[in-house]
């Protein structure tokens, strides 16, 4: 069936080209914090993601540097408590460090962006934590989207809800939509469960599962720049009038 309109997940697919921000900062904390475990980390970057999902704690005036001042604020908070002697001065550099990062990505993303949206509506769809307007608007890129569906009450979790509404605000079958993201349990299993045909953006994923083990994904791309071509392949070509080609 042809492809009418795209369900773009934000964060961790557009902003890093696949990257989550999960193994992002876990390197990031690798080079400010030595010696640190990395089951550790994973149970500091879980409490912060609870904690911003749950609590007041982004605005929606923030942007992204606030978000990341305020979620690695929560892990350094998690590990102080662990026992960890932390100095509070790095928050600031990696926050910043991983900002440019999401700015560098996006200069080439918004190119790429622009193409798609001159062929297809997009959605973009996102658990994030209530401020994805500022965020979008701060980057430059909010033209490019048809709609926004945010969820800020399941960071952590397989979410059907948001494509579900995403599909509604296309306007089309499921069928008829296809959902891109890099992460595999909360971007391609809801998306596919709705009925969405699935692209998986597989490059530094959280789950760390590698391949599509249980054969769910229609296809794979290593790079965002990819997409466009990809999708083009899967047009219906015109037929051919009088047999001439």
């Amino acid at each position: 069936m042809q492809t009418r309109g795209i369900l773009l997940n934000y964060e961790g697919t557009i902003d890093t080209n696949g990257q989550h921000w999960g193994a992002i900062l876990w390197h990031k904390f690798q080079k400010h914090i030595i010696g640190l475990d990395k089951s550790m980390f994973n149970r500091a970057y879980t409490y912060s993601e609870n904690v911003l999902a749950t609590e007041e704690v982004i605005k929606p005036t923030h942007v992204f540097l606030d978000v990341l001042v305020h979620k690695i604020t929560q892990q350094f908070d998690y590990l102080t408590a662990q026992g960890y002697q932390l100095d509070y001065g790095n928050v600031q550099t990696m926050a910043k460090e991983c900002n440019n990062l999401a700015l560098r990505t996006l200069r080439g993303t918004k190119r790429i962006l622009e193409r798609l949206s001159s062929t297809f509506p997009i959605v973009l769809v996102s658990d994030f934590y209530g401020n994805l307007d500022a965020v979008l608007t701060e980057f430059g890129i909010k033209q490019y989207f048809a709609d926004v569906v945010e969820s800020s009450t399941s960071v952590m979790h397989f979410n059907t809800e948001i494509y579900e509404k995403g599909v509604s605000r296309l306007g089309y079958s499921p069928e008829e939509c296809v959902a891109v993201g890099d992460s595999y349990n909360r971007d391609i299993l809801p998306s596919k469960a709705v009925g969405c045909k699935t692209i998986w953006l597989n490059v530094m994923g959280w789950e760390e599962w590698g391949i599509d083990e249980l054969e769910i994904s229609d296809a794979e791309i290593g790079d965002f720049s990819q997409l466009p071509a990809l999708l083009e392949s899967w047009q219906p070509q015109a037929p051919l009038i009088g047999g001439i080609a």
